[in-house]
């Protein structure tokens, strides 16, 4: 049995991972934003495989004092975490910026999943094979430094593009200065029947189920333990070539620089 924790696990594919990894009797921690969503989950997660290690955990992945309290109620409940699914994601949203100035697609995206999975850093290595599970995206476009300090306003979709760029770049660099722990980014296949989708697109390609296979798959299976550093493309099915950026070590330094500098400032 894994101790497993999913962001964004009230909807979409989270849901239906969540939902996979407790039938096969792991123990489950559950991340939503709305805390009468997240009883709901947790009690119908709970009911239908009869699994009752599921635990909730209520947080803003858009304000980082929220990410902070959620980290300290996690380390507080457990010395350990197996697999931390950093499954949250927002394209759409009424707010623009979060209340830091940050564009809110860079802030949900990329910003949360690097402090979350930090300040869990401790916790994931008391684990004695700890995996890391970043949800990329097909769409990725490279990062405009000024929209990641939230200077320039960009669309939405440039915005989306842009922050799952940033969390794949971030991935890698991570895998290299974490070598004991598994970190793979996958995107989980495009346009998936979930309610991100429509409301950005207005219409699907793929059953969720798709991604919340994959998802399961790479967060338990075995012969996913070597693959450290590593980018899943579910559309092909394979593991394949993120964007060039993603690559690019230079510009890898200069995220990550310009990312503690936004987060210490």
């Amino acid at each position: 049995m894994k101790t497993i924790l999913i962001t964004g696990s009230t909807d979409g594919v989270g849901k239906l991972t969540a939902m996979k990894l407790a039938k096969s009797g792991h123990q489950m921690l559950l991340h939503g934003r709305n805390s009468e969503k997240l009883k709901n989950t947790i009690s119908e997660i709970k009911e239908i495989p009869r699994n009752e290690n599921v635990h909730g955990f209520v947080s803003d992945l858009s304000d980082f004092d929220s990410i902070e309290k959620m980290i300290t109620e996690i380390s507080n409940e457990f010395s350990s975490i197996d697999v931390l699914i950093n499954n949250a994601g927002v394209f759409k949203s009424a707010d623009k910026q979060n209340k830091d100035n940050l564009d809110m697609r860079f802030a949900v995206n990329y910003f949360a999943p690097y402090l979350l999975t930090n300040g869990l850093l401790t916790i994931l290595k008391s684990s004695n094979s700890p995996r890391i599970i970043n949800l990329s995206s097909a769409a990725q476009s490279t990062v405009t430094i000024e929209a990641l300090k939230g200077t320039k306003f960009i669309s939405s979709n440039e915005a989306y593009a842009e922050s799952k760029l940033a969390l794949t770049m971030w991935s890698f660099a991570f895998a290299k200065s974490n070598p004991s722990i598994t970190t793979i980014a996958v995107n989980p296949g495009s346009l998936l029947n979930t309610n991100m989708v429509k409301e950005a697109y207005g219409h699907h390609w793929s059953s969720a189920d798709k991604g919340a296979d994959i998802l399961y798959e790479l967060a338990v299976l075995e012969k996913y333990e070597e693959s450290n550093g590593k980018y899943f493309d579910n559309d092909k099915g394979i593991f394949s070539n993120a964007h060039n950026d993603a690559y690019n070590q230079e510009k890898i330094n200069e995220l990550i620089s310009e990312t503690s500098k936004i987060l210490n400032s």
